[in-house]
């Protein structure tokens, strides 16, 4: 690992990504794996002023134990304390932002009961749900990087040892979040102004729906939520901080309308959905819900998921990244949603982001839904995208517009 561009990589993660602020409290979660970054993300969030830094760790081999042996009844008892541990500091004077450091191994839980993990999963969601009102709506600043672990690394280069394996992911990592050419803040403005020129052309389009076709046989029109607005990779919270949710990012996304999603859709790379993975998967959604679904792979997970709630069945993003990003053009599956997001054209089943709606971040959940921002206590992103990708637009004057060709922008 180069340790310059690893402290780089920090200084940009606290700066630019979650963008600690004097006064603050930032919150870490991160596996063991994450010790080497989670400790330049500290030193470099006390340099930046925040108030103080709290973080909380975990071990991947030790959720496993518990999730194979542990009652289900104990591990959906989820207590106050721990949601309260995240509003106390949102409450308080200074507030508080929040930043995830991933290594995860994407097939921590394989051979373990799926529908017990998401049951358990469900019922931290549900638990969590008043904190997660604060992230969904922007309201608090938060991130998600990554780093390399050796079950993940290992996983993506199989034939080489261990720590080469190491080695390799972080050159990748590095070379796809823009960090290898010693400048990363730069090289992100001139990308996130890139992206934000794109997110303006669709937004003067006015488009009602797009319409995605491939020839892995997807044929998908989605409907657009009612005053959906295109986003791009940056957020404000409420007081005007500018933040980077995902580090990488290459999306241009909008809100769908729960109801106006019909046709079917084949997704392009493996999915990692609760320590397992789902591959070849496809969906047939019939006025905005899944009504039939498959998976050469782990079908029954893709049931589970789909059976979260109500709302889980439709989807709440549409996000549009061409063949050409940095992570596709690496060449490599990472079996990390952070990742394979960016490198492929995705929808996410579950919930809407507030913002991605005119004034959605002031709405009720009934107003949001009387504008067709669908509802779940999920937000589970998969990748559809393919390098033949075609998206045409719709607008609401009756003009069709053509907006990816050959899995790439043409506007």
């Amino acid at each position: 690992m180069n340790t310059a561009l690893l402290k780089k990589y920090a200084d940009f993660i606290i700066r630019v990504g979650v963008n600690v602020q004097p006064g603050q409290t930032l919150i870490i979660n991160g596996v063991l794996e994450t010790a080497p970054l989670t400790r330049l993300c500290v030193k470099a969030a006390f340099e930046a002023g925040a108030r103080d830094v709290r973080v909380d760790w975990a071990d991947e081999a030790c959720s496993r134990i518990r999730m194979e042996m542990g009652s289900e009844e104990a591990l959906c008892d989820v207590k106050p304390y721990v949601l309260r541990s995240y509003l106390d500091f949102a409450e308080s004077e200074g507030g508080v932002c929040v930043l995830h450091l991933l290594a995860d191994d994407p097939e921590v839980y394989a051979g373990l009961d799926a529908a017990k993990i998401n049951r358990v999963g469900l019922a931290r969601r549900t638990a969590l749900k008043p904190w997660r009102v604060y992230t969904m709506n922007d309201k608090v600043q938060w991130c998600i990087a990554a780093m390399p672990s050796e079950s993940w690394a290992k996983l993506i280069f199989p034939e080489l040892p261990a720590q080469e394996a190491i080695e390799k992911l972080w050159a990748a990592i590095f070379d796809v979040c823009r960090v290898t050419g010693g400048d990363p803040v730069g090289e992100w403005r001139a990308h996130l102004d890139k992206l934000v020129d794109l997110k303006d052309k669709m937004n003067a389009y006015d488009f009602e729906s797009v319409h995605f076709t491939s020839s892995n046989g997807t044929d998908l029109t989605i409907g657009l939520a009612d005053g959906a607005v295109w986003e791009s990779a940056c957020s404000t919270d409420d007081r005007g901080t500018v933040f980077l949710p995902n580090i990488p990012t290459e999306e241009v996304f909008i809100a769908p309308h729960k109801d106006k999603v019909n046709g079917i859709v084949y997704g392009t790379k493996p999915y990692a959905y609760n320590g397992q993975l789902i591959k070849d998967f496809w969906v047939r959604f019939e006025n905005g819900r899944v009504v039939e679904h498959g998976a050469a792979e782990n079908a029954a997970l893709l049931g589970e998921l789909l059976d979260t709630d109500e709302g889980a069945r439709g989807i709440g993003e549409v996000a549009l990244v061409p063949a050409s990003s940095p992570i596709n053009r690496i060449g490599l599956l990472f079996y990390n949603t952070l990742f394979d997001e960016n490198a492929a054209c995705h929808i996410a089943f579950g919930a809407s982001y507030p913002g991605t709606c005119v004034g959605g971040k002031e709405m009720t959940e009934e107003q949001l839904l009387a504008h067709g921002m669908n509802q779940s206590a999920i937000h589970e992103d998969v990748m559809v995208g393919a390098e033949d990708t075609c998206i045409t637009g719709l607008t609401r004057d009756g003009r069709t517009v053509q907006i990816f060709e050959g899995g790439e922008w043409v506007l």
